[in-house]
Formats: structure tokens, C-alpha cells, sequence
């Protein structure tokens, strides 16, 4: 075997099994916590289009914009602060910058600020924080949190003008930023357009594709079959099914085709056609969550299917995978989820990172 192969990185995958229906369902606080997704996956057997109900929803995602070279300090400008941070449903993320080389910096919709910054950088400001996770005996990056709502962080006081200095004369951080807003309101809007009438900034609508598989394997899933042992089907090999069949690899060859195959895991059915439907943009937690709200109406209705999927992938270079914890990029930057409805109203949620980051929730 290639040397290479050996040296293949372990992921982490945490699967769970409940119901819509389940009072302590936990799935509505995971989908809310992971704050940075850039694409929404969703596969349904024995569907040709999207159904108008799902169509309209997809719609209706947020808007979001690009500002171009927009300094960190200006998240903390007091009608900014005020109007629009504190409020909540805010999320910012620095674009186009690697969380292992670069400056990487994040404002979550919970008013938290997140700067992941190399050694240099982090001395300069002057700030405190602490080393970054994934650093080596002698710490080459650092990770500094300032919580914009503290009362410390008050406009006016002491810490907030030491925050303030640090970013705005110290070390002025400065980045390109994706921006999206929940939340909207008279002033804010109004204090938002006014920051981004003073950078070179575009707004974006997120871009949807479908397209229609025909005559594809598909496993027979049933909801009790997540961690049964009569199931070839287990979450890995589905993922790999998935991962498959949105990047249109065949999953039907032959063993003599080739010196490596891949099939279909068992046990499977032959569908006449299956609904591929990709989202792509800046996503937000909330409009995802409302169309895991439609997905669920799918099956009010009788359907051929038993079950289809949404695919959640986050930002690689996210400084944050879910909540505030540390996210790493490794080889591969996995931060994902991936939910699994049934008729029934069960749910299958799996949740992946790489081999660096903590467990998820």
C-alpha cells in the first residue's frame, strides 16, 4: 500500500437518534449553534422537483454581503455596538482567510467576538486570550474572546476603550467580511447600511441548484437501523453514499470494473428518480431551520419515500465549528451535519469534524 494511505487522518462522527416529537429533542439548539454553513445538501428518492412549499422557503434564505477591507474596530463603534451588535443575529465572518495561516476573525449572532490570530499579531494588540488548541509545545496562535455584551465592554468604560485602542490604534485589524443579519430593525438597518456605505461592499443572493438522478440505488433505510447490527447501512458507509451522489461518482459498478469500487451499501432498493437540491452561500442557522420546519411537512402527505436527507456543510476555515468551541482545519476542515428524516417523524443527526476538533455537542 502508498505510504500515504496509512497516514489517512481520523474524523469524528457523533450520530443520535430521536423525533420531532420528542419533547428533549436537542436538534433545534445544534442547528442553531452552528453559526458558519456554506452549503445546504438535500437528497429526496422518488422526487423529480422541488415541491412549491420547499421551493418558497429556499427563497426566502437571507441576503448577505461582502465588505471589503472592513476593519475589526468598527463592531465596536458605540451606534454599531448599540443598534446592531447587542441586539443579536449578527454574523460576520473574515473571507478567504485560512484559519492555520492567517488572521481569522468571527462575530457571532450571541455578540461574541473571535479573533484566532498568529503569535506576532497576538502581542501586538496586547489583548487577552489563550493559546489556540492546536499549537505545537510552543504556542504559534492564540485565541481571543471578548464578549461585546459584558458590561465591561459598556461604551465609555475602561475595558471597552482598551478593546477599542487595541484594534482601532494599536494594530488596526482589517479584513474582506461576509455580513448577515437575522434580525432587522428601523435603527439597525439604518446603522448597518451606514458602515456599508463608507467600503466597497456587494450584496448576494444564495444560489440554488437541483437536478433530477435517474434509476439509482438507494438504501433502504428505516429509522431504527441507525446503530442496529442486521444493517450493512451504518452512518459512514451513508455518508459515503451521499458524498457520492452529490459529486455524481457512479455507486453501481461491477467488481471487475475497476481496481477500486464502490456500490451501494446494502441492503438497497432501485428508485426511478432522486431529487439532488444544493444551497450555496453565507447560510443562516435560522432559514435552515426553517426548512428543516418544511422538510418535515413533506410526509404529511403520502409519499413513495420513507426518508430524505439535509446535508449542513460549515466554512473549513471557520474559527468556531459549533457554540464558541475552537474549530481546526487539519487536512480536511470537516464541519458538517447531517440530518435524516423519517416518515414517522424520527430523526437521524450526524455530526462531523476532524480528527483536531473536540467532540461535537
Amino acid at each position: 500500500m502508498f505510504p500515504g494511505l496509512e497516514k489517512c487522518p481520523r474524523s469524528l462522527l457523533v450520530c443520535e437518534k430521536s423525533s420531532f416529537e420528542h419533547e428533549k429533542s436537542g436538534l433545534n439548539n445544534h442547528v442553531s449553534k452552528h453559526y458558519f454553513n456554506h452549503k445546504v445538501s438535500l437528497v429526496i428518492p422518488e422526487c423529480g422537483s422541488p415541491p412549491p412549499q420547499l421551493a418558497s422557503v429556499i427563497q426566502t434564505f437571507s441576503k448577505y454581503f461582502l465588505v471589503k477591507n472592513l476593519p475589526v474596530y468598527e463592531f465596536l463603534e458605540e451606534d454599531f455596538l448599540e443598534n446592531v451588535v447587542r441586539h443579536g443575529g449578527l454574523y460576520a465572518l473574515s473571507y478567504k482567510t485560512l484559519i492555520d495561516q492567517d488572521n481569522t476573525i468571527a462575530l457571532l449572532p450571541n455578540s461574541q467576538l473571535i479573533l484566532s490570530v498568529d503569535k506576532d499579531t497576538y502581542e501586538q494588540l496586547g489583548l487577552e486570550g489563550k493559546a489556540s488548541q492546536y499549537s505545537h509545545k510552543c504556542p504559534m496562535r492564540y485565541v481571543v474572546t471578548v464578549d461585546l455584551t459584558d458590561k465591561s465592554m459598556a461604551p465609555g468604560g475602561k475595558r471597552y476603550q482598551r478593546v477599542l485602542s487595541s484594534l482601532k490604534d494599536r494594530l488596526p485589524l482589517k479584513s474582506d467580511f461576509l455580513l448577515a443579519r437575522h434580525r432587522s430593525g428601523t435603527d439597525g438597518d439604518r446603522v448597518l447600511q451606514s458602515l456599508l456605505s463608507r467600503y466597497h461592499w456587494k450584496d448576494y443572493s444564495p444560489v440554488v441548484s437541483t437536478h433530477t438522478l435517474r434509476d439509482l440505488s438507494c438504501p433502504s433505510l428505516q429509522s431504527k437501523d441507525l446503530h442496529g447490527d442486521q444493517c450493512s447501512c451504518d452512518p459512514h458507509s451513508f455518508l459515503e453514499w451521499l458524498g457520492a451522489v452529490s459529486n455524481g461518482v457512479s455507486c453501481d459498478n461491477a467488481a471487475t470494473d475497476f481496481l477500486s469500487t464502490y456500490v451501494c451499501p446494502e441492503p438497497k432498493t432501485a428508485i426511478s428518480q432522486v431529487l439532488h437540491c444544493a444551497v450555496s452561500g453565507f447560510l443562516l442557522p435560522e432559514d435552515i431551520y426553517s426548512l428543516l420546519q418544511e422538510l418535515r411537512r413533506y410526509f404529511d402527505e403520502p409519499k413513495f419515500t420513507s426518508w430524505l436527507s439535509l446535508t449542513v456543510h460549515g466554512f473549513m476555515d471557520s474559527p468556531v465549528s459549533w457554540g464558541d468551541r475552537e474549530h481546526g482545519f487539519h487536512k480536511g476542515g470537516e464541519n458538517f451535519y447531517n440530518v435524516v428524516l423519517f416518515k414517522n417523524q424520527d430523526y437521524w443527526l450526524q455530526m462531523g469534524t476532524g480528527s483536531n476538533d473536540k467532540c461535537p455537542p
